[in-house]
């Protein structure tokens, strides 16, 4: 378990700097391709970098597709995945179509990827769910084959525990933003060796999501720390994002974050302390995104949908600056 984050802030150096332009990212499907598209302008129109799509069965659209009917209906918007589901699809299945949707959206796809962790679409569709250390394995065995696919002059080879690639030729030849999301460390130092994108997630949602008795608040100091020393001199050119997704505009702070606490029964000092929470007026936000950029390093602030509209006036104040 990492230390507590007053010792880790203490005895780690973090970033000091501005860092680097704010840019937004909003989730959140549609039920017709109507709706979807007329989501997918809104979200351009109100300054947002990315249109995002989540990768789990039930009622949700298959990303990918969805994605790229989305971008060819907007002129700059990027579209992403957060996530994919690594176990869903085969590395080199994948590589093939990411490059063919960053070719045909000029560049636009951030393409999100991660271990699996709904155990309900594993039992839904039949495919084990394996334990997570095997998960992280084979997703660090398939960030490698998309690396190389993504970067290779010549055709790869690959001989893995999980997959093996005999004189596979990229084609197209694009290469897609990578991003791989992380709580714990083993993630966190594969995001830090191999994405453009380290998003830092607060595994405390999927623990519920999955009714665990301990939900575990992350400590995004010591994520970003962490992040840091795996990376070492890459860690400039990383983006940091996070993903807020319990977002109020209001102008009573205290009440907002009393709420929540009660909700999701955390002490008023963790609903304080959370990157996963922005609570407050707009300029209080505005300020809490600065002071986290600041001494965090995080710049790349996603929300769902149902908040794009309160959270945009953020957007107006910060975007690209």
């Amino acid at each position: 378990m990492p230390p507590s984050r007053g010792l880790y802030v203490d005895s780690i150096a973090l970033p000091n700097t501005m860092g680097k332009p704010f840019r937004f990212g909003v989730s959140g499907s549609r039920p017709t391709r109507a709706e979807w598209l007329d989501l997918a302008r809104k979200a351009e129109d109100l300054g947002y970098s990315t249109l995002l799509l989540p990768d789990h069965f039930g009622r949700l659209m298959a990303p990918l597709p969805a994605l790229l009917a989305a971008a060819m209906h907007t002129q700059k918007l990027n579209v992403g995945t957060i996530v994919l589901d690594n176990d869903f699809r085969h590395p080199a299945v994948l590589a093939k179509e990411a490059a063919t949707i960053d070719l045909m959206t000029d560049g636009r796809l951030e393409l999100g990827i991660g271990a699996g962790w709904m155990e309900a679409d594993y039992r839904a569709s039949g495919l084990p769910f394996d334990p997570p250390a095997v998960r992280v394995a084979r997703l660090t065995e398939a960030v490698q084959i998309l690396r190389a696919l993504f970067t290779a002059e010549g055709p790869i080879n690959f001989d893995g525990r999980f997959y093996k690639i005999e004189n596979l030729e990229a084609y197209p030849r694009r290469k897609p933003r990578l991003l791989i999301a992380g709580t714990r460390r083993r993630m966190l130092e594969l995001a830090a060796h191999e994405a453009d994108i380290v998003a830092l997630e607060d595994h405390q949602f999927a623990e519920r999501a999955t009714g665990v008795e301990q939900i575990n608040v992350a400590d995004a100091a010591w994520q970003v720390a962490t992040v840091r020393e795996a990376a070492g001199p890459r860690f400039q050119d990383l983006e940091l994002s996070v993903f807020a997704s319990r977002v109020e505009v209001t102008d009573n702070r205290g009440a907002a974050a009393e709420q929540l606490g009660a909700q999701l029964q955390l002490t008023r000092a963790q609903v304080d302390a959370s990157n996963s929470f922005l609570l407050g007026s707009v300029d209080s936000i505005v300020d809490q995104l600065q002071e986290r950029r600041e001494r965090l390093g995080i710049s790349y602030v996603m929300v769902f949908a149902a908040a794009m509209d309160a959270f945009a006036p953020v957007v107006a104040r910060l975007n690209g600056r």
